[in-house]
Order: C-alpha cells, then structure tokens, then sequence
C-alpha cells in the first residue's frame, strides 16, 4: 500500500491508525491525541502551530437535527466546554439561545465574540462579527444556525459564508443545522408540512463538511418539550403544535435526517476504503440485488428477493442487462432459427414482459438499474459491487444445452467472480420450465 510522505508509520512499518483516520476526516477532532498535544508544547511552540493553522483549512462539524428544539445547541455548548477542558482554545462566535434557561446556563464561563451592530432602515440589529473572530483566531468558534439569512449591510449575505471564510482563516467550527434548510428538500418540506422555509444553503456546504452528527429526539418526546415550554414561548406552543410539530411531520423530518446522516457516513467510509484499496465488502448493512429478465419467473425471482430484503431491512435493488455488441448478435441469430418469422414477434412480447418486471420491481420499492453490455455476469458483478451487494437474488439457469454452449452459464462465471456475496437461487416452476427464451 501507498503510504503518502511524512505519515508516521508503527513499528511494524505498517501506517498509524490516527494518521490514516485523519487524513479521511473520519477521526474525532476532540480526541485526546489532538489536544494532549497542544497542551503539551511551551508558548513558543503553541504559535508556531497557531500559524501553520492558518495555512490550512479549518474542519467543519455539523451538528444536524430534525426541527428546532432537538438540542443542536445544547449539544453544541456542551462540546465547547469539554474542548476548553482539555486546553483548546474555543469562543462562541454566535449563539441563539432562544431565552432557553438550560441553553443560557450552558454558556457558562465560554468566551464570547461581541456581536457586530448593524443599522438597517432605522433598526439597529446584531450578526455575528467574522472579522473579529478571525483576528482573534481561536482554534475552535462556535456558530449556531449555518442557514441564517444575514441582514442587509453584513460582510455576506449567509451565515454559511461566514463559515467558509473562518474554516479558510484556518479555524474549525462547529455549527448547528435542521434538515430542513437543505436547499435539495426544500420543496418536499413544503409538501410534507405546508411550510416554505424561506432560509435555504446548498447541500454542497453539508457534503464539504468533515463530521455529521445527528441530535435525535422521537417526535412524541419533541412534542412533550414544547408543551413543557422547553422551545417556545407559550403565546407559540398550541400553533406549533397544531401546525409544523405535528407528530406526522416530525417524524418525516426525523426519517429526512437519519438518511443524510447515514449518507454521510457511508461516503465516509467510501472514500476510506478507496484511498486503502480495500475491495472486500465491509457489510455494515445488507443489500440485495436481484437479477430480472422478461421470463415469467421473473416475478417470482423479485418477490423472493423481496421478501429476503424485507426480513434483513435491506436496501433492495433489481437489475436487467441488456446483450449489446457480438453477443446480442449471436443471439439474434438463434432467436431466429428457433423460432423463424415468429422471432420479431417474440423478441417486443420479451420487452413488453421486462418493462412489466422492472415496474413490479418499482412497486415492490427496488432501484432498478439498467445496464448494456456484452459479458452478462462480467456486468452483474461489477453493479454488486460498486453497490456493496451482499445478497444475490438469480433465478435458475433454464437455457437450452446450445445456448449454454455458445454463451456460457452465467451462474456458474458469477459464481467465480463474487467471492463476498452470498447468492441465490430461485428454481423455475414447473409451468415456466417451457416458456421460450429470446
């Protein structure tokens, strides 16, 4: 394996740990390796590191939530400290408390950068100070609400940008976020609870993020908080929950966040595996792959897979490859001597029967995946593969002996090329044993 210049390598010659995590963003900025090691050197050393910082962009961590009043900024306060706890130099950049009387308390002995006061159409108001922050250049800023709108007259129009201009200043941050302000959802939020969210960002900043972490409440206990007056004042709790709190729309919130969260990590994990050359399948969750093709036993082959993705809570994909280039040739021309002038005939009844099987498949909840190519099992490995397949749904080989001799059994090569999935094997009823193949 490639070790890239300068990583500590252990002993054994072997490339650390920690520097491997690192370097793909997947370790914890707040370990006790990062600060220990800050705390360790003398005051000279301490700026040295403070301007190789600033050559270097600063990590970003997202704390992600379903709806206000999950505890991102609780959560958020709460890292604050226990980063101050262990030497690292953290200030709050900008934190909306909401008169919250824990949120409030949990401040505490934090800095704080003084707020920068703005005059608009006679109203003087409060944004956060970006010039400030970066002039103080603390290691970690605390910034709550990354979608905000800016008001008129600020340095930027988005809290967002703010952001990227302190993480370019060589500054980590840790910022807050509800799903719902994800530019890409904007739209089905509006469906789903009859609310526009006037304030959007691009999905962009959430992907460039180096750390997602979700805050999760169920939604009957979301529900008890406010009526408790935990989020709202009390002149706002019976509208809110009457109208965006419904227990409905949050729990579609909440299903929102868990995916982008698992997204999240599983990109992670991608790019760790790709940067190691790892090609074996890591099964961190199951996935099932059906193969499909216009013969009736195709329904029967999705509803097995189906019912095998079900009971695993499996993702569930469907496949059907389509012969192009030589290979579709020779089959022409076997389709043709078997069945003479019927073979037109029968060759549209075949695509009828596979539109038919891959919107059964849809309905059964299944991506279906299209995909041409003259080596059938060469294609079907490579999409189990670049999908992380870990079941095989196939139905039982049912060629005639001269098919099997001029194109091969397609079990028996995917059999040699898959070496992490299991597969399986639907057999073919005895009424489909004669239907013809194209």
């Amino acid at each position: 394996m490639d070790i890239r210049r300068g990583e500590k390598k252990r002993d054994d010659g072997r490339p650390d740990p920690e520097a491997l995590l690192r370097r793909y963003n997947l370790l914890d900025p707040d370990s006790d390796a990062r600060n220990d090691s800050l705390a360790s050197v003398g005051q000279g050393t301490q700026q040295q590191v403070q301007g190789a910082r600033q050559d270097q962009r600063g990590h970003l961590r997202v704390y992600l939530g379903a709806s206000a009043g999950v505890g991102k900024t609780y959560a958020m306060l709460n890292e604050g400290h226990r980063r101050k706890g262990r030497n690292t130099d953290v200030v709050i950049g900008y934190v909306e408390t909401h008169k919250r009387t824990q949120t409030e308390a949990q401040i505490g002995d934090l800095d704080v950068i003084p707020r920068k006061k703005i005059t608009y159409r006679g109203v003087t108001l409060e944004e956060m100070d970006t010039d400030a922050i970066i002039a103080r250049h603390p290691q970690v800023v605390l910034v709550d609400e990354l979608a905000h709108t800016n008001i008129a007259g600020s340095k930027h129009n988005k809290r967002y940008q703010d952001v990227m201009e302190i993480l370019d200043a060589g500054i980590d941050v840790v910022t807050t976020l509800n799903v719902q302000h994800l530019e890409s959802l904007n739209d089905l939020v509006e469906d789903i609870t009859g609310v526009r969210v006037r304030e959007t960002l691009p999905d962009r900043i959430l992907d460039q993020a180096d750390e997602v972490e979700l805050i999760d409440i169920a939604p009957y206990a979301l529900r008890q908080r406010m009526k408790h007056g935990n989020i709202y004042p009390a002149e706002r709790i019976d509208t809110a929950l009457n109208n965006f709190f419904r227990e409905g729309n949050l729990t579609a919130l909440r299903e929102m966040a868990l995916r982008l969260t698992a997204n999240k990590t599983e990109s992670q994990l991608q790019r760790y595996m790709t940067g190691h050359d790892i090609d074996k399948q890591w099964a961190t969750n199951e996935r099932v792959l059906v193969g499909f093709d216009h013969r009736a036993q195709s329904r029967a082959i999705i509803r097995d897979a189906w019912r095998l993705a079900h009971g695993l809570h499996a993702d569930f994909i469907a496949v059907s490859i389509e012969l192009e280039g030589y290979s579709a040739f020779v089959r022409k021309i076997v389709t043709f001597l078997k069945y003479g002038t019927e073979a037109k005939k029968r060759r549209e009844e075949a695509l009828r029967h596979l539109e038919e099987h891959a919107v059964f498949a849809e309905d059964l909840g299944a991506e279906v995946i299209r995909v041409k190519s003259n080596d059938i099992a060469r294609a079907f490995a490579q999409v189990a593969s670049e999908h992380h397949i870990t079941q095989i749904v196939l139905g039982q080989p049912g060629h005639s002996r001269l098919e099997e001799f001029l194109f091969g059994s397609v079990t028996n090569r995917l059999l040699r090329l898959m070496t992490d999935a299991d597969i399986h094997l639907v057999p073919i009823r005895r009424k489909d044993r004669n239907e013809s193949e194209i």
